[in-house]
């Protein structure tokens, strides 16, 4: 298998998370992975993991997407494994770290809201911001942001006003880089899904999960599985012509 890009993925060492099925997905379809996450000892511990599970090139990292220093030291971690030829050149940036909150507006504090925005809509941002460079240098580039149906349909799902709020920053982020950056072989994408069956909807019931299974047309939730197949095809050669894009993972959840 021949490997000549690296994706990025940012927050994927949680196993029942997006992240870490999509960097498996990635490495599957033949690229080099780099995981980066709070936790450097278990993002190096997953890269390695998938690496030697697929033969591909595999770097993982420490990284806090709310802090610029950390972000600006996780992207020249990664630079010099590139320049050094442990990695091919970074290809694919997908930003799906990320946070909820289902606390009730009225008991939302500044500190609850402050850290959803920065973990999601700061987070994409940062590490966007750290990463794009090297892609237009390169003249080739796909970006995938990771925002959520609760961002199109307020909320609804689990997390309340701060992550809709989050979300659908990261849906007009999206959509202005895109049109900024779209002359320079680099496109930006965002994926919005509804329910996944991930650890983020932290104290959700048994009760709840059904009631929200059950106000989905296809009645079930979504897997990590089918949002990692979306994510990868919008970073493929075959996606070269949409930019701008946000697409609906969501089971008929919210149609428009």
């Amino acid at each position: 298998m021949s490997t000549t890009r690296t994706a990025v993925i940012t927050g994927a060492t949680s196993d029942r998370g997006i992240g870490m099925t999509l960097a498996q997905r990635y490495a599957r379809e033949g690229w080099a992975v780099v995981i980066l996450d709070l936790d450097g000892e278990k993002s190096a511990k997953v890269a390695a993991d998938i690496g030697n599970q697929f033969a591909v090139p595999a770097f993982g990292h420490a990284v806090d997407v709310t802090s610029e220093e950390s972000v600006t030291a996780a992207e020249a971690a990664v630079a010099a494994e590139v320049a050094s030829g442990n990695l091919p050149p970074v290809g694919a940036l997908a930003n799906i770290a990320g946070i909820t909150s289902p606390v009730p507006f009225l008991e939302t504090t500044l500190d609850i809201w402050n850290t959803v925005m920065a973990v999601n809509a700061t987070g994409t941002y940062l590490v966007t911001k750290a990463f794009l460079p090297a892609m237009i240098d390169n003249g080739w580039g796909r970006i995938v942001n990771m925002s959520s149906v609760s961002a199109q349909r307020g909320g609804g799902v689990f997390g309340k006003v701060p992550y809709s709020s989050a979300k659908a920053a990261i849906l007009g982020f999206t959509k202005s880089l895109a049109r900024e950056i779209a002359d320079t072989g680099v496109t930006v994408n965002a994926v919005t899904p509804g329910a996944v069956d991930t650890n983020i909807r932290v104290g959700a019931t048994d009760e709840s999960e059904a009631a929200l299974a059950a106000g989905i047309p296809v009645g079930r939730t979504a897997t990590t599985e089918e949002v990692a197949a979306v994510i990868t095809f919008l970073s493929s050669e075959d996606a070269s012509y949409l930019t701008g894009t946000t697409v609906d993972i969501n089971g008929g959840s919210h149609i428009h």
